[in-house]
């Protein structure tokens, strides 16, 4: 009998999971999340081919969340023992440049990158911990948001500070790795045309970058030191003038706690609107606020495509993927609309209906689905195979 696979994608306030069977294909069986950590969480399963079921938890934090996903999880486990467990992690550091087996040692390290990444780092790490003590037997495994970007050219990870920081780790990392490694699959497979060229991907999602691939390798991303930087957010900025901070350092009294919760929490859509940071409720809104957050959006989204195309020195292809890319047809129509220079254009209908194929110019648009979790997933029945094998 086939042992089993279970992925822990966790942030700040939730708990992405999927149970697979460690066989070749690795068949998913199970899919969910436990949402709104804290007094009022919920956990959601959907069995593959079944129906939904949804049920309150009450106050419950990452331990707790996991031992819920264990309970709602064991009737379809039916015995079968869970043999690894993969769990995402934002940020790995200077160094790592693929999925870790996790060690007390590693995961000692990781923690010490948490100051690069506030947001979700210590919540990875959480999960971690809570898995191992639910599974000690099983196989855990690091799968790095960071990995997917090791190996650009240095002039894309590099600031311009004295070069005392960069050999101090304040360099450009990258992120959303995992999400980019399954694109950069789905292309090799479905049109490997494209994945040999100059391709552009948009992940839009709460959080949201790009990355500029050649030949399916990542030659930059304009997410850099954190996940701050770039594209317009949920509820974190994008590109801000670093002269902003230093005035509402010295104008406002403003301390790491303020910029922290300023920058992470309170800007992005959120924070232009005032009224959401979801996409969908911005467009569904007819304030005026909702359509200017829209508008920067989009432009912000339109100029970072067009700097991700110099890098690349052109561009063979344009990927959406992510919630609001896989499912904002209004929002690629806004972006794409300035981007005739470069050969893209859309098909409206094909756009409308969120096909997979959605240009009509020189240069082909696709909107593809990502799947972190499968990538996790891969990652550990590896590293199960390399352990049974050693």
């Amino acid at each position: 009998m086939s042992g089993m696979i279970l992925t822990l994608n966790a942030g700040s306030s939730s708990i992405k999971f999927a149970l697979y069977r460690d066989a070749p294909d690795l068949p998913r069986e199970a899919s969910g999340m436990v949402e709104a950590l804290g007094p009022e969480a919920r956990l959601i399963l959907t069995p593959e081919g079944g129906e939904t079921e949804e049920r309150a938890l009450g106050r419950t934090d990452h331990d707790g969340a996991v031992r819920a996903i264990l309970d709602a999880l064991a009737p379809l486990l039916d015995g079968r023992a869970v043999d690894g467990v993969g769990h995402r992690i934002v940020h790995g550091g200077p160094e790592i440049d693929g999925p870790r087996r996790l060690t007390g040692d590693l995961a000692a390290y990781l923690d010490t990158l948490a100051p690069l990444a506030p947001l979700h780092q210590p919540h990875n790490l959480a999960a971690v911990h809570a898995a191992r003590a639910a599974f000690p037997d099983a196989v855990q495994v690091g799968a790095f948001d960071t990995a997917f970007h090791r190996g650009h050219p240095k002039v894309n990870d590099i600031f311009a500070l004295p070069r005392r920081y960069y050999d101090q780790g304040v360099r450009r990392y990258g992120f959303h790795g995992l999400s980019y490694d399954h694109i950069a699959g789905l292309l090799a497979r479905d049109h490997p045309r494209i994945a040999k060229g100059r391709v552009i991907v948009a992940h839009l999602g709460n959080g949201a970058s790009l990355c500029g691939l050649e030949n399916g390798h990542s030659v930059s991303s304009s997410m850099g030191f954190s996940a701050l930087e770039g594209l317009c957010m949920g509820t974190r900025p994008g590109q801000v003038d670093p002269g902003v901070l230093l005035y509402l350092m010295k104008e406002e009294g403003m301390g790491y706690e303020d910029l922290t919760r300023l920058l992470y929490k309170e800007s992005g859509l959120l924070g232009l609107s005032g009224i959401s940071h979801d996409m969908r409720a911005l467009l569904a809104s007819d304030a005026p606020e909702a359509a200017e957050a829209i508008a920067y959006y989009c432009t912000r989204l339109a100029r970072e495509i067009g700097a991700m195309a110099a890098v690349l020195g052109g561009i063979d292809g344009l990927v959406f993927t992510g919630g609001v890319g896989e499912n904002a047809a209004t929002i690629r129509a806004k972006a794409v609309a300035r981007l005739g220079f470069l050969g893209l254009t859309l098909n409206a209908e094909a756009n409308a209906a969120n096909a997979r194929s959605i240009g009509s110019g020189q240069v082909p648009v696709l909107v593809l689905p990502t799947d972190e979790e499968a990538v996790i997933a891969r990652a550990v029945s590896g590293e199960i195979r390399q352990s049974t094998d050693g």
